[in-house]
């Protein structure tokens, strides 16, 4: 038999053939679990995402709420009733009233850490305005599209730590695509369910930038929900 032949099939071997089809595998992987879960937190709360004042503060705002120990499900309801009730850029919310907020963030269910909250939303509308000037985009030309140094500046505001940082710039990559690709370790440990590459080049190579952060937002609830992984399992094992 000639070599480089396969003694089963009798034709030749890639050396690259099992890289090929593990590349092959995580595509439609991921073709899947975009089908299924492919939407961001943001867009699950009604912010339509763009580098401009407007939306940048409300998926400040939404990363406020999912930082808390919540269920993200209620994080993106209250947001939506805080910016239902007009509370969607950092003048509106330092205008509202402190019970103001915490009537909208109970609205939203969101009632174990509406005192607490309420106080750090008006707490961080403040500091948008006197640092920022209501403006993220400035914060963005500060640390130069670093994504450390967007790190270090957003956990200045209120109730956003390293992992709420991370849940910001998770997002906003969608926007500022020189922070790209940017996954957290959410991110990895959804990939990893899966089957996945857990870098964050490696996740961008399996897609398009323009479905980037979906892709990460998916992966995030397959962390967060192993009936959602067994879900995208059980589809791709009917697919074989």
């Amino acid at each position: 038999m000639p070599a480089g032949q396969s003694p089963a099939h009798g034709r030749a071997v890639d050396s690259r053939g099992a890289g090929v089809t593990r590349e092959a595998a995580a595509q439609r992987t991921v073709a899947v679990l975009i089908e299924r879960q492919g939407r961001t937190f943001a867009g699950d709360a009604g912010v339509h995402l763009a580098d401009q004042p407007a939306p940048l503060y409300q998926l400040l705002v939404l990363t406020t709420l999912l930082s808390a120990r919540i269920t993200a499900t209620v994080a993106v309801a209250a947001a939506r009733e805080l910016f239902a009730a007009g509370y969607r850029s950092p003048r509106a919310m330092l205008a509202a009233s402190w019970q103001d907020r915490v009537d909208a963030l109970g609205r939203g269910h969101y009632r174990r850490y509406d005192f607490r909250t309420s106080t750090m939303l008006g707490d961080g509308a403040r500091l948008c305005l006197d640092r920022w000037q209501g403006d993220l985009r400035r914060l963005h030309q500060e640390a130069v599209g670093d994504a450390d140094g967007l790190r270090k500046l957003l956990v200045e505001f209120p109730g956003i730590g390293p992992t709420g940082a991370g849940i910001f710039l998770r997002e906003v990559q969608a926007v500022w695509p020189d922070i790209a690709p940017y996954a957290d370790s959410k991110v990895a440990d959804g990939a990893r369910l899966l089957g996945l590459p857990s870098s964050a080049a490696a996740l961008a190579a399996l897609t398009t930038p323009e479905q980037l952060a979906a892709l990460m937002s998916a992966l995030v609830r397959v962390a967060r929900d192993r009936k959602a992984a067994d879900a995208v399992r059980a589809e791709l094992g009917a697919g074989e």
